[in-house]
C-alpha cells in the first residue's frame, strides 16, 4: 500500500494534488507532526489536519513526531486521525498512550528510530495496529534510505510470525522506486513515499511507479 506523504507536497497546491492522489486509487495519506523538539522541524498541526479532512475521504495516518504524545491524542483524535502513530522514544508512559488512543477507537501504531531496537517494542505488539521502521533519521524529506533497516524490516517481520499478531508493517524514509523493493520483500506491507512522488511535476506518474512495484507483492 502507498502512502503519499505531504511533508514533501506544495501546500500551495494540496487540493489539486489531493485530486491526483486519490484519482490514482490511493486510500490513505501519511500527516508527519513535528513539534522541533523530538525532531528538528515543525510541520502540520490539528488545525492542518482538521482542514485537510474536510477535503478528503482518504484516512488519514498522523505521525506524531512529537515529546510527550499523549498531550497531542486528542487534537488529532479531534481533528480527524484515523490512524494515530508514536514513537516509542518519546514518553516513559508508552502503554498509556496506545491505550489512550485505543479508548478513542481510533487504530493506534507504534514507530522507531533507526537506532531503536525492537526489543522495546515486542511486548506491545498484540496491542498495536501498525509498526513503523523509521528508514532515515526522522525529522526532514528527501534523506537518503538506510539499507541496514532492510534486516530490521524482516527481523520484525518474524517476529509478527513468532507472536501470532497482524499489525502492518510500515516503512518511511527515502522510500523511491528502487528502495521499495528490498523492504516489500523483507516484509513491509505500507510505503510512506514524499520527496520520490511530489519533488516533480509528474506526481501521477511517481505512484504508478510505486504502485507497479506494490502489486508484484500480490502476485
Amino acid at each position: 500500500m502507498i502512502e503519499p506523504s505531504l511533508l514533501s507536497s506544495n501546500l500551495m497546491n494540496v487540493g489539486q494534488d489531493l485530486r491526483i492522489i486519490e484519482k490514482c486509487g490511493i486510500e490513505r495519506l501519511h500527516i508527519d507532526v513535528m513539534d522541533g523538539k523530538f525532531v528538528p522541524n515543525l510541520a502540520f498541526s490539528p488545525n492542518f489536519t482538521a482542514q485537510l479532512n474536510k477535503k478528503t475521504n482518504l484516512f488519514l495516518d498522523c505521525h506524531l513526531m512529537t515529546y510527550r504524545p499523549e498531550k497531542w491524542v486528542d487534537c488529532f483524535d479531534e481533528a480527524g486521525a484515523n490512524l494515530i502513530t508514536v514513537h516509542v522514544e518519546s514518553t516513559p508512559h508508552i502503554y498509556k498512550v496506545i491505550q489512550q488512543v485505543k479508548d478513542l477507537h481510533k487504530k493506534v501504531g507504534i514507530a522507531l528510530n533507526p537506532g531503536t531496537s525492537l526489543s522495546s517494542i515486542k511486548w506491545l505488539l498484540s496491542l498495536v495496529d501498525q509498526v513503523l521502521i523509521m528508514t532515515v533519521n526522522p525529522g526532514f524529506g528527501g534523506q537518503n534510505f538506510i539499507t541496514e533497516m532492510v534486516n530490521k524490516i524482516l527481523a520484525l517481520k518474524q517476529l509478527r510470525q513468532e507472536s501470532g499478531t497482524d499489525f502492518q508493517i510500515e516503512v518511511d524514509g527515502g522510500i523511491t522506486s528502487e528502495t521499495i523493493k528490498p523492504c516489500m520483500q523483507a516484509g513491509a506491507d505500507v510505503f510512506v513515499a514524499g520527496s520520490f512522488i511530489f519533488n516533480n511535476t509528474k506526481i501521477e506518474e511517481k505512484i504508478k511507479q510505486l504502485q507497479q512495484i506494490d502489486n508484484l507483492k500480490e502476485e
